[in-house]
């Protein structure tokens, strides 16, 4: 398995696995709205994306938003997206994608990483054994209006 930061040059491999993770979230299936969203975020620099590939195939990606903290006035990383094609399930990838984004974390020296994810996400697992603990003491509050 080979894991790298994305760049433009990987863009059409991130759209087929960045789009099944959406539809994975019940959105409707759009290729060329995912390519376009892909592109401002590895153009603006505004995210890290690292890709997994096995065998040249891309198989696997995680997403991260710098957020900061105002209490520790340190900036940390939220694991905003992560997904593993179907078929590669099972195979330790997303351990790799999430220590990736650990070690990047500790080189930088960020406060941390934190992941937001679903109540009903079975990934729960995967991060709770890679040392992520649910924090019962925050709630998030959500408006568009």
């Amino acid at each position: 398995m080979n894991i790298t930061q994305a760049t433009l040059k990987h863009l059409d491999d991130l759209v087929p696995l960045f789009d099944a993770y959406r539809v994975f979230y019940r959105q409707k299936s759009n290729k060329e709205a995912v390519k376009i969203f892909l592109k401002d975020r590895l153009t603006k620099q505004d995210s890290v994306i690292y890709i997994a590939y096995i065998d040249d195939v891309a198989v696997g990606f995680t997403q991260l938003y710098v957020l900061l903290s105002s209490v520790s006035m340190k900036p940390m990383y939220v694991l905003n997206d992560l997904y593993i094609d179907a078929n590669y399930r099972s195979k330790s990838i997303g351990t790799a994608l999430i220590n990736k984004a650990k070690v990047l974390c500790k080189e930088k020296q960020y406060k941390g990483l934190i992941i937001q994810t679903e109540n009903t996400n079975p990934a729960q697992h995967l991060y709770q054994r890679e040392g992520f603990i649910k924090d019962m003491d925050l709630m998030f509050f959500w408006t568009n209006a």
